[in-house]
């Protein structure tokens, strides 16, 4: 343990950033995996309803530096593909 209060205050602050990185990065997660779920059940409606939300979610990660713009990119053109396999 640090013995510094502005030490202290980083742990601290550092505990509570990490909390809600990691939220933010499991709703992010559950969320492209009930996309993935509609596309593998082959329900083109849903899927087609959940791929914005999805794509919302990601931008919401990038812009809280939680995602790198560069694997969000990457992430949003896999599901666009997944998409158009069920979609054809």
């Amino acid at each position: 343990m640090p013995n510094i209060k502005s030490a202290k205050k980083r742990v601290l602050v550092t505990e509570k950033k990490t909390l809600e990185n990691r939220s933010v990065k499991s709703a992010l997660k559950t969320q492209i995996k009930k996309f993935l779920a509609a596309v593998e059940a082959g329900d083109k409606a849903l899927a087609e309803q959940l791929y914005p939300e999805t794509v919302s979610a990601i931008d919401s990660a990038v812009s809280k530096g939680i995602l790198h713009k560069n694997n969000a990119a990457n992430k949003k053109a896999k599901l666009a593909k997944k998409l158009a396999s069920v979609a054809a």
